[in-house]
């Protein structure tokens, strides 16, 4: 089918989940249209197989938006969603997470692991991920990271996948999500309170969670899923199920799902797509503020910021810790996802700006005096959303003031790496100076 075709297909998913089962208020514009940021970038996430994290207060569908958009995109009964969650707590083991020895076979001298539902199916979700102990927060690490589980001798590499992971403001019972593993979380969200009207609305409407259920072919998933079968046999026979799920939505709610094969291709279309020569050189601007250091080389957290720093008016100087390679990934590909979701060309400037707050919020380190001073901002996000949305926000004003001297100076370096005798362009930003770090001309 034509991108066209596929794209009303996903549109009309996210206006299904809004209107049928996550009540919310829209929160976020771009291009003239209003979204809920939590419903959008769970969709995003599950269409490109990202990785999600979004926080709130209890009981405002923290898990409830990712489980049906999960059930939808990956042609899933929500029922089976349900059964392969992951629950944080303490007392939580790799055992319950990953897998367990197939005792029947350890009594024979086998070691054949029995998978668990969360490891085998392509939709994963970590409800309430920082009640986990830190400790035990390193056991999926890599399984959220790349796809790859362990355990024993053997191995889980799943092919296509998407995570999601809830947490609740911090309480008594919360941990902190160490760094390695908010880092890899593409974005995070939060999960709003909708308003007195939708949650009048959710009180009467119980039976919404019905929708996406069907217990004969959820049993029938348990089955493959606990089937001593290899797992491109549990592949072949979930395909069918799913399929089975897919006639059954557009059958009942005339709604047109997109299978394996469809998904793949839609990536293909979006990750396909370009980003403009603006789009790009205040991408490698933001960048720049959020990893340079005149006095050091670059941003350290194990290293403090000196006052009186020529680049103190920049976001280097209110950071703690420099941003990860995976951070222009996670604005790429989520900027490119919403690209082609609202049906623009290529990636702008505005696609950019749209994501990177929550691309950003959960990996900024903000020094104690910068979150002081924000901390009583009047606001309508969460302060680590605000803090990055007023950061986005600073850099493209900088960014709108220059421009032209910016892309002009990219365009230099490239000719002068091509062997081209000039001098790179000079300015008033981290941006030049991390050019001639690049062009190797630093004395």
């Amino acid at each position: 089918m034509e991108n066209g075709t596929q794209r009303r297909n996903v549109r009309q998913l996210y206006e299904f989940v809004q209107t049928n089962l996550y009540f919310n208020r829209p929160d976020l514009n771009v291009g003239g249209e209003r979204f809920n940021s939590t419903l959008l970038f769970s969709l995003l996430t599950a269409l490109i197989g990202g990785k999600a994290l979004i926080i709130g207060e209890p009981g405002l569908g923290k898990t409830t938006a990712t489980e049906y958009v999960g059930s939808l995109l990956y042609q899933l009964p929500v029922g089976i969603v349900w059964a392969s969650e992951v629950s944080g707590h303490p007392e939580q083991t790799e055992e319950k997470i990953i897998g367990r020895p197939d005792l029947g076979q350890l009594n024979q001298g086998k070691e054949v692991v029995v998978w668990s539902h969360f490891v085998q199916l392509p939709v994963k979700i970590v409800d309430e991920i920082n009640r986990l102990p830190e400790t035990k927060q390193s056991m999926i690490l890599d399984g959220v990271d790349r796809g790859n589980w362990e355990y024993l001798n053997e191995m889980i590499l799943n092919s296509e996948y998407c995570l999601f992971a809830t947490a609740n403001y911090q309480d008594q019972g919360t941990n902190t999500i160490i760094a390695p593993l908010l880092d890899r979380f593409d974005v995070m969200m939060e999960s709003r309170y909708p308003g007195p009207s939708y949650a009048f609305l959710i009180s009467q409407r119980q039976e919404k969670e019905d929708l996406l259920r069907h217990p004969g072919l959820e049993q029938e998933l348990q089955e493959i899923l606990k089937s001593r079968t290899t797992l491109e046999e549990k592949e072949s026979r979930l395909t069918a199920v799913s399929e089975a799920f897919a006639a059954y939505l557009e059958e009942s709610f005339h709604l047109p799902t997109l299978d394996s094969s469809t998904r793949k291709e839609v990536r293909k279309e979006i990750f396909a797509l370009d980003i403009d020569q603006d789009a790009n050189a205040y991408t490698r601007m933001l960048l720049a503020e959020l990893s340079f250091c005149e006095r050091h080389g670059q941003k350290r957290s194990s290293e403090v910021c000196e006052e009186g720093c020529h680049y103190t008016g920049y976001l280097c100087h209110r950071l703690r810790n420099c941003a990860s390679n995976r951070l222009p990934i996670s604005l790429t590909n989520y900027a490119k996802a919403l690209a082609w979701f609202t049906g623009v060309p290529d990636v702008g400037i505005e696609q950019v700006r749209a994501v990177a707050p929550y691309c950003l919020a959960h990996r900024a380190q903000w020094t104690e005096p910068h979150l002081s001073l924000w901390q009583k901002d009047r606001r309508k996000d969460p302060l680590q959303i605000h803090l990055a949305r007023e950061a986005i926000n600073e850099v493209y004003q900088r960014y709108s003031e220059q421009d032209e001297h910016v892309k002009a100076a990219l365009a230099r370096a490239y000719r002068i790496f091509q062997g081209e005798p000039l001098e790179p362009l000079s300015g008033d930003h981290p941006i030049y100076a991390e050019i001639v770090k690049d062009l190797n001309l630093e004395s």
